[in-house]
């Protein structure tokens, strides 16, 4: 499979759109490469902006290049990073994705963003991760979801977006390579940066930020968001626990984003008790799914796959009719999410006593295993009828209890010694048939699993679903898919957060609280790393345009 395209052929079809000689000059750009030609007496300029593979026949890579007439090409450039040293703070509460952006955003605004992050910096974060894998005992505020760079830092860094409406992605790819993402990121249909590789991408964002005049503060959680009412400042309250003692700190501003990620359910009840508005939202609960991922490279590629390919991917939606909690027939898709090649699975608990799994792959994706998420869609209703007093916290309580039903259904089989966090795991074949697996196969899941009838301890309308599913996906181009070299483990369900702090969709601040921008996965306005990234700089570029009145005056 050739991967370079002939630049002859890409400037003689150039030439013809444009309607130029054939002998004319066009110079073509790649954005992957860190060389670029000139364009000094260039007739005409084509750029390379995208590149995937086609399996479809005969393996090859399809690239779409534009074309234009010199002096109509600009390239795409980055605004400047300000010193902002001395300047109206704004207050980012996380580190993850959405809050990283903002604060870069605040940088080019001319404002100061001061991050308060509960975990820790993205090296320590490792520690943690480790011993968690390891023993089973979960750090609340430093693991796979917590910490620098958010969860997205340890899940393969996959940047794809199925949206352009929340802004230009290219703000937040080009800002990537700026920071030492492989520029194959500017082009690729489904970039992504690693797991290997992210770390010190996030740390150099961190950096950036710090030499500008903006502040880090890790270990540092949120326990009060209060809008003073003789300044109209924002007091932010968190705990330090940096020494030996923890210690309470303030932090003040007229402008607060809220960046915590989707699993901050503290943060979510703070908000409830400042009589802030709240509502459920839908989400996916599942299961994470691990093939060899040789079996994946021969359904993907038709049996052509050699050394040297990309990892086969995969992804695939479902429309499965089953009983719903009211049993009315209700469709709900099924689907692929986080599908990671080469990868491995690893715990995603933020609290103990808790079985959540989520899978990253590092940048050569090279290992011998497939995984990924597939889930149902779970709407606001569909969670069984004594959740639904809780109200807008009804989906994240169903949420919370799955995860401890699998991680109960695990500690009940585990012999002494055993790590605690095992996952609940199943054949494929025997999960459709509603069988026990005899045995399992090998799998990538450190922490270990054990044998469980996932199809009962799954909530039924899920399981009904999946057991529909995934024959039928082995029905509809990906035959070898349904196998029981699969390995189906539970419970993958921190697809989204399950509950939305409501923001004005205008001003994007919350009712009531003006001045409050609720951002990123967590306030349920995103969902993965650069649809996240997104809302955070929206959120900057709102928290600038309601700062610049209080500055006139």
């Amino acid at each position: 499979m050739g991967c370079e395209p002939r630049l002859d052929d890409i400037r003689r079809k150039a030439a013809e759109e444009l309607r130029l000689r054939r002998n004319a000059v066009i110079n073509v750009i790649d954005p992957s490469k860190s060389y670029q030609p000139t364009m000094a007496g260039a007739d005409a300029v084509c750029r390379i902006v995208h590149r995937s593979v086609d399996a479809r026949g005969d393996v090859k890579m399809v690239y779409r290049i534009e074309a234009y007439k010199n002096f109509e090409y600009k390239e795409y450039t980055l605004d400047p990073y300000q010193d902002v040293s001395g300047a109206e703070p704004v207050i980012v509460v996380g580190a993850g994705p959405a809050g990283m952006f903002a604060a870069l955003k605040l940088l080019m605004l001319g404002l100061r963003p001061v991050v308060l992050e509960r975990g820790k910096d993205v090296h320590a974060r490792k520690t943690d991760m480790a011993r968690l894998s390891r023993t089973g005992v979960v750090n609340p505020d430093s693991n796979y979801c917590y910490g620098e760079g958010g969860a997205g830092t340890f899940s393969d860094g996959k940047l794809f977006t199925r949206s352009s409406k929340r802004g230009d992605i290219r703000e937040v790819l080009y800002q990537f390579v700026e920071f030492g993402a492989d520029r194959s990121i500017l082009i690729d249909a489904h970039p992504h940066i690693g797991t290997d590789k992210l770390p010190k991408v996030v740390e150099n964002i961190r950096k950036c930020i710090e030499s500008h005049g903006g502040e880090y503060h890790f270990n540092s959680r949120v326990e009060d968001i209060t809008k003073l009412k003789t300044t109209g400042q924002f007091s932010v309250k968190a705990v330090d626990s940096n020494g030996a003692k923890p210690k309470k700190v303030t932090y003040k501003a007229s402008a607060v984003i809220l960046a915590t990620g989707h699993s901050a359910r503290d943060i979510y009840e703070m908000i409830r008790d400042k009589g802030l508005d709240l509502e459920a939202k839908g989400f996916a609960m599942g299961v994470r799914v691990e093939h060899p991922q040789a079996l994946i490279n021969r359904i993907r590629y038709r049996g052509q796959w050699e050394p040297g390919m990309p990892a086969a991917e995969y992804n695939f939606v479902e429309q499965v009719v089953a009983p719903g909690p009211d049993g009315e027939p209700v469709e709900r898709g099924v689907f692929s999410f986080c599908m990671c090649p080469g990868g491995i699975l690893v715990p995603s608990s933020t609290e103990e006593k808790t079985v959540v799994l989520n899978g990253m792959s590092n940048s050569s994706r090279n290992s011998k295993w497939a995984n990924s998420g597939v889930v149902v869609s779970i709407e606001p209703g569909d969670e069984p009828e004594q959740y639904k007093a809780a109200g807008a916290f009804s989906l994240l309580d169903f949420q919370r209890d799955v995860e401890r039903k699998m991680y109960d259904y695990a500690v009940s089989k585990a012999a002494e010694g055993d790590n605690l966090l095992k996952a609940p795991a199943q054949r494929m074949v025997d999960f459709c048939e509603g069988e026990l697996s005899e045995d399992l196969p090998e799998t990538s899941y450190h922490p270990g699993v054990v044998s469980a009838p996932l199809h009962e301890l799954l909530p039924a309308h899920v399981a009904e679903r999946l057991q529909e599913a995934f024959p039928a996906v082995n029905m509809h181009g990906m035959r070898g898919y349904y196998t029981n070299d699969a390995l189906l483990l539970g419970v993958e369900s921190r697809t989204s957060s399950p509950i939305r702090i409501v923001r004005d969709p205008e001003t994007w601040q919350c009712p009531g609280a003006q001045g409050l921008f609720p951002a990123g996965e967590g306030a349920g306005y995103a969902g993965g790393i650069v649809s996240s990234a997104l809302d955070g700089i929206n959120c900057a570029v709102a928290a600038a345009k309601y700062l610049q009145p209080h500055n006139e005056e």
